[in-house]
């Protein structure tokens, strides 16, 4: 069973940064997955953050280009999220999540199902101004 472990969330003032790191584990050995990073406010929907396909291609949301940065460490199944600048927009709970590919990650987003793919269980974090 594949589990998703966050940490690296916590309390910063505006302009500092963060790095969140998500941690992979019960996955099938040479199966490439698509994992992707995701945020949710109170009150608002869960929004994208930035993917990484199983060939390592990288796409962000319009509004995270530039101060978001996603990386994976394959050899520890680990997928990064450096954050810089933050606002106190970013305030939210990160989420990493997986799936075979970004079809399926795409339909785990939108139904939240556990058929399509595998949430962790979230990392805070709160920006102050």
């Amino acid at each position: 069973q594949v589990q998703l472990v966050e940490s690296g969330g916590g309390s910063v003032q505006a302009g500092g940064s963060l790095r969140l790191s998500c941690e992979a584990s019960g996955l099938i050995y040479g199966i490439s997955y698509c994992m992707g990073w995701y945020r949710q406010a109170p009150g608002e929907e869960r929004e994208g953050v930035g993917t990484i396909d199983s060939t390592g291609r990288i796409t962000y949301a319009d509004s995270m280009k530039g101060r978001f940065t996603i990386s994976k460490d394959n050899a520890k199944n680990t997928l990064a999220l450096q954050m810089n600048s933050l606002t106190p927009e970013d305030t939210a709970m990160y989420y990493c999540a997986l799936a075979l590919d970004r079809g399926a990650l795409a339909l785990l987003v939108r139904t939240l199902s556990p058929e399509f793919g595998s949430w962790g269980q979230g990392t805070q974090v709160t920006v102050s101004s």
